[in-house]
């Protein structure tokens, strides 16, 4: 009688069909409304900025690795850059901004899962440090003629300023907000016509696609929970405090990037904590940051610092907060 040989390995034994190309391209399929809520009101520039964004993305990590059409990973970088963009960024720089994304942000620290900080973010950084003026410089809404007309500087060349394009600009709510204490209606924040980023559009379909995937299990939900209602509590202590001064929780929960940062940016896995504990305390941070930033910074807004700088410290936040082993007895002096 043939014997069958003893297979021995190590745990886990059961494992999940979920893989990291399945939660990549649910996370794509998830932008995907967002990118045509900013096509909506920015025509056709929101998809010129998304394809630069995406290209310098994914042709960055096909020339050193050649698995981002199998893995989304470059996909969403891309995106998720070019809707923390003004429409009337210069191409160029839009793919500039999406190889700096790859090359700085994720392939600098070894590929995929060893990257310390959110590769958009990183991106989004870079060309604010390289190029302020065009990362400030926002294209109103409903002042063109129809969904080909270009905002801004699109087509630029490389290192030139202009076009030739008589560009019209705008102040976005934060800046509004700041700098001339002038308020924006409710409804134009949470349907996002308001100028800004792409990503600044319509925070009800980012809200769902958040749901969607918080109900897939794709992210933890703990981390935009906390961010919005540390926000909450501090914006409205605030307002409490001082009316004139302080605009009311719900302005600041609608404005800006937050609620993009929040659910899509925030939420990745590799730059945030694992552990249940952590995610309260990294989202709490992130909502701390944020406010301080906003009321008391020189920026009207502050998302993109504030998650970058509680990815640097999701490592010590994931050594501080391990559950204790069970059957583990903690030592005493």
């Amino acid at each position: 009688m043939k014997t069958q040989p003893l297979l021995l390995s190590t745990s886990p034994f059961l494992k999940d069909a979920t893989s990291t190309p399945f939660i990549m391209w649910q996370v794509v399929f998830t932008l995907v409304p967002v990118v045509l809520a900013a096509t909506y009101y920015f025509g056709i520039s929101a998809l010129l900025v998304t394809g630069a964004c995406v290209a310098g993305a994914i042709l960055t990590e096909w020339v050193f690795t050649q698995r981002t059409i199998r893995d989304g990973s470059a996909m969403i970088t891309g995106i998720l850059l070019a809707l923390t963009l003004p429409p009337g960024i210069p191409l160029w720089m839009a793919f500039v901004g999406g190889v700096a994304s790859i090359g700085l942000g994720k392939l600098i620290f070894g590929g995929i899962g060893y990257n310390v900080f959110n590769p958009a973010l990183v991106g989004r950084a870079f060309l604010q440090a390289a190029f302020p003026v065009s990362l400030t410089t926002w294209s109103p809404q409903g002042n063109f003629s129809g969904f080909w007309e270009v905002r801004g500087a699109n087509f630029a060349l490389p290192f030139m300023t202009s076009t030739g394009i008589d560009a019209t600009t705008a102040a976005t709510p934060l800046a509004m907000m700041k700098w001339g204490n002038q308020p924006t209606g409710m409804m134009e924040l949470f349907l996002g016509n308001t100028a800004g980023s792409l990503g600044e559009t319509c925070a009800v379909v980012i809200l769902m696609g958040g749901l969607y995937l918080a109900v897939r299990n794709l992210f933890n939900w703990r981390i935009p929970v906390s961010i919005f209602a540390t926000v909450f509590i501090l914006a409205s202590v605030l307002h409490l405090l001082n009316p004139e001064a302080f605009p009311p929780a719900i302005f600041h929960l609608l404005s800006g990037g937050l609620v993009l940062g929040a659910v899509f940016m925030a939420t990745d896995m590799v730059t945030s904590p694992v552990t249940p504990l952590g995610c309260w305390i990294f989202g709490i941070g992130i909502g701390i940051l944020v406010i301080v930033i906003r009321e008391f910074g020189g920026l009207p807004e502050g998302v993109m610092y504030s998650i970058l700088l509680m990815n640097a410290a999701t490592p010590i936040i994931n050594r501080l907060t391990q559950p204790r082993i069970y059957g583990a007895v903690k030592e005493t002096q």
